[in-house]
């Protein structure tokens, strides 16, 4: 469980990072007048260049990433209960992702900020349980078709 953990957590900072430049992109074109955003500028601002900006944000991507991957694990504890593992799933990734959009100035830092955050945030996470439902709902369909098969052997 560990190998995988820290496999799937590999595999999840490049994305992490890649998912943290496609926003900056659609940002950029839909804020922008042909001018592209790194990184906010109250970001900039803290950091003191753009480049340390863009670097931090890089690296807290990265981590963002690793921990969505490494925690994508819980969906394949099968002696959890559905509710278990959404429940422990939500828990870690929020516990993750709101520090470091509140760090980064990804939100602005404001109960409203936070809130609507929060609000995006399960939007988005319902989306995936909806997907890993759907996946497990598969899974279980085929175990019973096999057992099914193979009891009319």
């Amino acid at each position: 469980m560990k190998k995988q953990i820290l496999l799937r957590a590999l595999i999840g900072a490049p994305i992490g990072v890649t998912v943290c430049t496609l926003i900056t992109i659609l940002f950029s074109l839909s804020y922008g007048s042909g001018e592209y955003f790194a990184a906010p500028y109250e970001l900039i601002a803290k950091c003191g260049s753009e480049l340390c900006a863009v670097v931090l944000q890089t690296v807290f991507g990265m981590l963002y990433g690793a921990v969505w991957g490494g925690a994508s694990v819980i969906w394949r504890i099968e002696s959890w209960s559905l509710l278990k593992m959404t429940l422990s799933h939500l828990v870690l990734c929020s516990a993750v992702s709101l520090p470091i959009a509140y760090f980064l100035q990804w939100i602005p830092r404001s109960f409203g900020g936070v809130l609507g955050y929060f609000g995006q945030f399960f939007l988005i996470y319902a989306v995936i349980w909806v997907s890993q439902y759907s996946v497990i709902k598969r899974q279980i369909k085929r175990m019973n078709h096999r057992l099914k098969e193979k009891n009319q052997s």
